[in-house]
């Protein structure tokens, strides 16, 4: 008795003292002011949260990057899923290399290149964006997103006020900030952020405490802000620092130049690459679900701003040698449940995730650190599949568009005391003008896993309660966090509290339904304020249900199975509670495109695998529902009352009406037998290095002569001429190098390339193999000594010899290390005796073309290489093979070299389903030192290197691959060894929607087709 005594004592002293801090925050309310950018009010910003057209906005926004998905009709499928997640945002950020190719070309009208479509598109289906346009956007990008012109050295050491480096981004920055100025939300449009360059921590010398400013930072930043303002950017310039030990370019940290209208942190406090061995930095040493201190940060150096964070962790990339399909046991939904739920306990209300969908490095758009995948273990596949980690995702996401009292809080406390569990950290946010509360509960130690039970002490507007009060105690059990509520409104009505999760609630006329959810076989409590009479409607998987009378209201408690319970409470309340299975496939459509997803313009859906969209009939009578299903699936939809019918993807299925007012359907499944991919076979096969042979004519204006003796380059070369690719025009994936000499006293050769991760080269003499560079994970440079005494010198002193060197690019590094050469550092010949030899003169080749003339438009600049058959086009649409191609069924190579393999396909997909094909390349053999590339409709979608390891499935987007039609299928095989190579390509349907996304649509004009002024560039 003395220790319950004494624990009520406690309690009581403990409800006190927050009531006293609550009370002081409180009447701090009205002193933090309310911003806007000085040009008009539409967004607007404080201390709390955004507002735009004067309504708070809690923003939940994922990344996607057009031009990793190079097809616009795909744009829609991506931002619907974003929407049916419950976002209310996007975010994206721009590529300058891709849409400038060369110094005097823009291009935002060839393809994907015009991103004006995905805009559209937000505005269709109710999402704002965020545009984060750089001019350096990092991204895992090639440069960073830096054209590779830019790079040489010859712009100076850019981000920074250098006029050279000024005078390049010009052009490209304002015409990008132009085209968006007419999808502002001031001008009816859906952008209410512009983001201002990306990472860019420079503000200070030195510490960020001493507060010394770097005046070309400074300059730099407001250059930027200066033309995205002049080129009709009026809505709030955004910044986002790296890390929270920078500090840079607050207004509220300090009233030094360059600061932008609203602060905001990037953070991946799980580490942004899945080898946990690269982010021992930043964030120290790396801890599994070790959640980081962001609210005592935005307290001291944006405390008058929303708590944002514009770039959180939504997944790690893949690097070379990493786990097929990323790492979702380390960021999974788990991850996404604790994670995303800290930060909004920590006060956060603003976040986009990084990535909501990766998509694919295709072509050379990935910078060395990353292969052919960007899946990014992202809420949304690579392939556009839903995973656990979205419906995760998306359960909390709705809650905070539900939930617009969590906009303004105030944070009174964040400690053990409020739960009965020591091993239970609880944090109460509480809204000092409505008093409604939200605490958010996971493990002291964020980072331990054990199974924790728990009773939460809360404040609500009918007392000081210890919840649950009848049933079970609420539990944590592993990596996982809960937001418990007090006095939640929904519509009318009035949540005292419950211990089930709130999903969202929907409002029809004078009857409200809230959807709730606990984890499967957990207990659930939750009491309506006013209450009279309730009744279990449907009780699916429920269990040890108890329904009482409470002062002025009903608790209902119950354990959770598998399903979906109903509770109709008086005429004008239905409460349903789901396990985490039925909420993952519970859906709350807006019936208008608005971001907000107000309570009275949405619909509730239960079973499908996605709903896109819901919208009633001008009279109010049927509910038209757009959406996808992978079998025969129980629909259960809770409308307005007028819904007598229901449309799924345009066709009227029966319905039937429950007792509680709700409609159940059926939705026939897919017909996946219906989808049969041919065979991959008849293949033809040519050799694609006819440059290894000495003879081989290399005078064509396509060949250019390695000669210069200076570069722009920081990094100067070992020996001359210069060998560098980049200061001859000459950008993307494989260069060709022609070494001449005379004389057979040479006995060897030294070579010393550098290529970025992964990369590799081979060499020949007067077409004779001596050796290769293999390649690994974490090598960007490659140096071998190879001996001549396997080849044949010409020893009349006429005869050139020609040391041949084909050599792989991943592309440039990022930030500084940008301007890294891609090319030969060193190389020289070895005499006998050991004394060194210079050649007589190098000739270079590379993508067809060069830097000046893009050949291929729609497909970009970062679409091939300067491989033979690349610069004939062999891999492209409508391009004949001849007599001299021999027909094989495998794709084999008996000795070094480099061989194209081409076939075509046709595929049939039937309309009204959504399927995705992935390519799966495997070496059937131990002949497994090879590079190969995966061409498709001249696209290049895979690069495969098996020794060095990642990467066997290749997903390739509708638009991308003919769903109605031929197609071209390419293959290169580069064997770097004398052993050869040998390959295996073959595709299936990674999984088979009925859907209202149409993936059979006429993407012809982007998949434009073979020219005869290909055979120029022989």
């Amino acid at each position: 008795m003395e220790l319950l005594k004494s624990w009520v004592r406690v309690w009581a002293l403990f409800t006190i003292v927050v009531a006293l801090v609550g009370n002081a925050i409180a009447q701090d309310v009205t002193e933090y002011p309310l911003h806007d950018n000085g040009l008009n009010k539409v967004v607007q910003w404080d201390h709390y949260s955004f507002k735009v057209n004067g309504q708070r906005l809690f923003v939940f926004s994922g990344e996607l990057h057009y031009w990793r998905i190079p097809v616009p009709e795909v744009w829609e499928d991506l931002l619907e899923k974003i929407k049916a997640a419950g976002f209310t945002a996007f975010a994206t950020y721009s590529h300058w290399g891709y849409h400038s190719p060369n110094p005097s070309t823009l291009d935002f009208e060839s393809g994907a290149h015009d991103f004006t479509p995905l805009l559209k598109i937000a505005k269709k289906v109710g999402l704002y964006a965020i545009i984060r346009p750089g001019p350096y956007v990092n991204a895992e990008a090639n440069a960073g997103g830096f054209p590779n012109w830019l790079v040489t050295g010859e712009y100076g050491t850019l981000r920074n006020n250098d006029s050279r480096y000024t005078d390049a981004w010009t052009p490209f920055f304002s015409k990008y900030s132009e085209i968006v100025s007419n999808h502002l939300v001031t001008n009816d449009g859906t952008t209410f952020m512009y983001q201002i360059e990306n990472e860019y921590g420079e503000q200070w010398v030195g510490s960020p405490t001493d507060k010394v400013p770097n005046p070309t930072a400074a300059a730099y930043m407001e250059l930027l802000q200066e033309n995205a303002r002049d080129n009709g950017i009026d809505v709030p310039l955004l910044a986002n620092d790296p890390n929270m030990y920078v500090r840079s370019w607050s207004k509220d940290y300090s009233d030094a130049r360059g600061n932008v209208d609203v602060y905001g942190v990037d953070s991946y406090p799980s580490c942004w690459s899945c080898n946990l061995d690269e982010c021992t930095g930043t964030n120290g040493e790396y801890v599994a679900y070790k959640v980081m201190n962001y609210y005592d940060h935005f307290e001291q150096v944006s405390p008058t701003q929303p708590e944002f964070l514009p770039e959180f962790q939504g997944g790690s990339y893949n690097p070379w040698g990493g786990p097929e399909g990323g790492c979702p046991d380390d960021i999974g939904a788990d991850f996404a449940n604790l994670f995303y739920r800290d930060n909004i306990g920590q006060r956060v209300t603003a976040i986009s995730l990084y990535m909501m969908y990766g998509g694919t490095n295709w072509g050379y758009l990935g910078c060395p650190v990353v292969a052919t995948s960007y899946d990014y273990s992202s809420p949304i596949s690579e392939n556009r599949a839903l995973w656990a980690k979205y419906y995760e995702t998306k359960n909390l996401a709705l809650f905070t568009r539900a939930a617009t009292d969590l906009t303004v809080t105030d944070r009174l406390g964040n400690n053990t005391d409020y739960t009965t569990n020591k091993a239970v950290l609880g944090v109460e946010l509480r809204n000092p003008e409505t008093k409604a509360a939200f605490y958010v509960t996971r493990h002291a130690d964020s980072s331990s896993s054990t199974v924790e039970s728990f009773k939460l002490r809360v404040r609500t507007s009918v007392g000081n309660l210890t919840i649950p009060q009848q049933g079970h105690d609420i539990v944590l059990n592993g990596h996982q966090s809960k937001i418990l509520v007090t006095d939640f409104a929904f519509g009318k009505h009035h949540l005292v509290y419950s211990t089930a999760e709130v999903l969202t609630y929907a409002v029809f006329g004078n009857t409200a339904v809230l959807a709730l959810w606990v984890p499967t076989g957990e207990s659930a409590e939750f009491y309506i304020k006013g209450g009279k009479r309730c009744t279990k409607e449907k009780g699916q998987g429920s269990s040890n249900i108890k329904i009482s009378r409470a002062r002025d209201g009903v608790i209902v408690s119950l354990k959770q199975g598998v399903g979906m319970s109903v509770f109709s409470i008086d005429r004008d309340i239905r409460v349903i509670v789901l396990d985490r299975s039925y909420s993952y496939l519970t859906w709350a459509p807006t019936l208008s495109p608005d971001p907000f997803g107000r309570a009275d313009d949405l619909v509730l859906v239960q079973g499908p695998y996605l709903v896109r969209e819901a919208r009633l009939s001008k009279h109010g009578h049927t509910l038209d529902i757009k959406g996808d299903v992978d079998k025969t699936t129980n629909i259960e939809i809770f409308a307005p009352s007028s819904a007598k019918r229901i449309s799924w993807n345009g066709k009227v299925v029966k319905a039937e009406r429950t007792s509680y007012g709700s409609l159940t359907a059926k939705l026939p499944g897919p017909d996946a037998s219906s989808i049969k991919l041919p065979a991959l076979k008849s293949w033809k096969k040519k050799d694609s290095l006819p440059e290894r042979f000495a003879e081989y004519d290399d005078s064509g204006f396509t060949w250019v002569a390695a000669d210069h003796t200076e570069t722009p380059n920081p990094r100067k070369p070992d020996t001359l001429p210069v060998l560098y690719a980049d200061d001859y025009g000459f950008h993307n994936g494989i260069h060709l190098w022609r070494g001449s000499f005379t004389g057979d006293k040479v006995t060897g050769v030294h070579l010393s390339l550098q290529g970025g991760y992964a990369f590799g080269w081979s060499a020949w003499l007067n077409g004779e193999f001596i050796g290769s560079y293999l390649g690994g994970a974490y090598d960007s440079t490659g140096n071998l000594t190879l001996s001549f005494a396997n080849a044949t010198l010409h020893s009349d002193g006429k005869k050139a010899n020609v040391l041949f060197v084909i050599q792989d690019d991943n592309g440039h590094e990022l930030r500084a290390e940008a301007t890294e050469p891609r090319g030969i550092l060193s190389a020289y010949l070895i005499s006998e005796g050991g004394g060194k030899t210079e050649f007589s003169s190098w000739r270079t080749t590379g993508t067809a073309g060069g830097e000046d003339t893009i050949l291929d438009p729609i497909r970009g600049a970062y679409n091939e290489g300067g491989l033979f058959g690349e610069r004939l086009g062999w891999h492209l649409p409508e391009f004949s093979v001849d007599s001299t191609w021999n027909s094989t069924d495998t794709l084999s190579v008996a000795e070094p070299g480099v061989h194209f393999f081409l076939t075509t396909a046709r595929l049939s997909i039937p309309q009204g389903l959504d399927v995705a094909i992935s390519f799966k390349l495997s070496t059937p053999s131990n002949k497994n030192k090879l590079r190969a590339m995966l061409f498709v409709n001249g696209y290049q979608y895979g690069r495969f290197n098996p020794y060095i390891g990642h990467q066997t499935a290749y997903p390739v987007p509708p638009g991308v691959l003919n769903y109605s039609g031929e197609n071209t299928i390419g293959v290169v095989v580069w064997a770097q060894s004398v052993e050869g190579a040998e390959l295996k390509v073959e595709w299936a349907a990674d999984y088979v929607l009925e859907s209202s996304f149409v993936s059979s649509f006429d993407g012809a004009y982007l998949r434009p087709a073979w020219e005869e002024n290909r055979l120029s560039y022989a």
